[in-house]
């Protein structure tokens, strides 16, 4: 068990990362200095005197500028740390290295579906095309209780998808586009055995262009309601539940078999983060995603605005300069698309981060880019866009949780990993959602909400040992077992497609 104070992360930072409270006057001997300053749990403090304007390092990496002059010991945070502009090196390639394989994959207990995709459950899901639809998409499902489902073993459930989209969009611009792409991307989904799109009728968000878009289907598993043909709400209703009656036995022929961990696409993702997510979780989940790379998995990293400031790490990763690029472009799209909103990129942290211990978005994408381990970058992918590649790849997404992870979904991950120091209960929709914890006092203080804890890494567990700890828990849920934002019934509400563009 550590009982050292503060880490030091890389030999060249100008900051140390306290593991517990530190008062003033607390003398810190393996790095000859004295606290001179509260220091919270998982905040910074100057490892040496810093200049104002000088540049600030963590990692071994800017994190921002000093705004004021800043004494050895003290305090590191929003009043004396900044942002400022500075040259990225891309280096495109230039740490691409040779991974290992595993001769024989880990396997995992999934339902093989007739196109040869593995799901890691198997729901029966009710979508709305529009707003308006949402009432009737959530009686419908509603109707189908657990009692109802007592027959039917092998069914997880059925589950509404509604959202507030779908309507008052141009039918040709680019929130159209990422709708469609999202809801087709759920309706071929192996985590949905049957699908039953419900729409209102005049929306522009219209169900035969997305039928069309979702191609073959299993004959029977895909139908869809329009309430204004059906005569009214509660026709709508009844027309639903008699269709998805009718997907039921055929859904419960499904049974869990084995099959290669390399069938299974991984979400990556984080909310609340805290001083401790660059150290503890998010580095671990990054050792667990070159382990699934390694037994032949995909492993997905998203939240476009979080990795700003970092990408050049990912750009060294790229196979190829046309991946690289795609990810700049991103970059680049999202700086002009915050300007036209009259935002900015630094915009993030949050007010839960900055409690944490984290100062500026720098600093914050530094700690999120370690979810994603040190394999190539194979494949950069717009929101919602089907993920094709193996290995590592990036989705662009936004860095709210709930729309990033549908997008996730959407692309294919049938499960999904999210660190969190401040605590979360997020849970996606039809896709279980592994809580990471990146503290001891978290996970102790939102075990219910939290499914593996990755805090003891500060008390003296190696890294290793909690990636394979993370990997295990990945094989053990994705066979079946609940996660707990399943036992406690998250998702329906959380299903959240990216808006973008002018609601008319």
């Amino acid at each position: 068990m550590t009982t050292s104070s503060v880490i030091r992360l890389h030999a060249n930072d100008d900051v140390l990362i306290s593991t517990r409270q530190l008062l003033p006057g607390t003398v810190i001997e393996s790095e000859q200095l004295t606290v001179s300053d509260l220091i919270p749990p998982g905040h910074k403090l100057a490892a040496h005197a810093i200049k104002n304007g000088e540049k600030v390092r963590r990692y071994n990496q800017i994190i921002g500028f000093a705004t004021a002059d800043i004494a050895t010991g003290q305090h590191v945070h929003a009043h004396n740390l900044g942002m400022g502009e500075f040259e990225r090196d891309y280096g495109i390639g230039q740490d691409v290295h040779a991974m290992p394989k595993v001769d024989t994959p880990a396997t995992f207990m999934g339902y093989k579906r007739a196109n040869g995709k593995v799901g890691t459950r198997n729901y029966i899901a009710v979508i709305a095309t529009v707003n308006c639809s949402a009432t009737v998409t959530r009686a419908i499902a509603r109707h189908f209780s657990t009692e109802h489902l007592a027959a039917y073993p092998n069914i997880d459930g059925v589950i509404a998808l509604p959202h507030p989209l779908g309507c008052g969009l141009n039918v040709a611009g680019e929130g159209m586009d990422i709708l469609r792409r999202t809801l087709v991307g759920y309706a071929k989904h192996p985590n949905f055995a049957g699908v039953l799109f419900v729409g209102l009728g005049c929306e522009q968000n219209q169900i035969v262009p997305i039928v069309e878009k979702i191609g073959a289907h299993e004959a029977g598993m895909l139908q869809t309601v329009v309430m204004q043909a059906e005569g009214g709400t509660t026709a709508a209703i009844k027309k639903g539940v008699a269709l998805v009656t009718e997907m039921l036995e055929r859904a419960n022929r499904y049974q869990r078999e084995a099959v290669p961990i390399s069938h299974l696409i991984v979400g990556l993702n984080c909310g609340g983060s805290d001083g401790y997510s660059g150290i503890t979780a998010n580095p671990a989940l990054g050792g667990a995603s070159d382990l699934l790379v390694a037994h032949g998995a995909t492993t997905v990293l998203s939240e476009t605005p979080e990795i700003y400031g970092a990408e050049h790490l990912l750009t060294r990763r790229a196979a190829s300069p046309e991946i690289a690029q795609k990810l700049i472009d991103r970059i680049t799209w999202w700086k002009e698309y915050t300007m036209r909103s009259g935002g900015q990129m630094d915009n993030n942290p949050s007010v839960g981060n900055k409690a944490g211990g984290l100062t500026t978005i720098l600093e914050k994408s530094l700690g999120a880019v370690a979810k994603g381990g040190t394999s190539t970058l194979n494949g950069v992918y717009l929101y919602a866009e089907p993920i094709d590649a193996k290995g590592f790849v990036y989705m662009d997404t936004p860095g709210y949780d709930p729309v990033s992870a549908t997008g996730q979904a959407a692309g294919g991950a049938q499960i999904i990993c999210f660190t969190t120091g401040r605590g979360s209960a997020f849970g996606c929709a039809g896709v279980p959602t592994i809580k990471l914890a990146t503290n001891n006092a978290l996970y102790e203080r939102m075990g219910d909400d939290m499914d593996v804890n990755c805090g003891d890494l500060i008390t003296g567990v190696p890294m290793p040992i909690i990636s394979q700890r993370i990997f295990d828990a990945i094989i053990r849920y994705a066979s079946g077992e609940k996660v707990r934002s399943e036992e406690l019934g998250y998702g329906n509400d959380e299903f959240l497609p990216w808006q973008v563009g002018a609601v008319m």
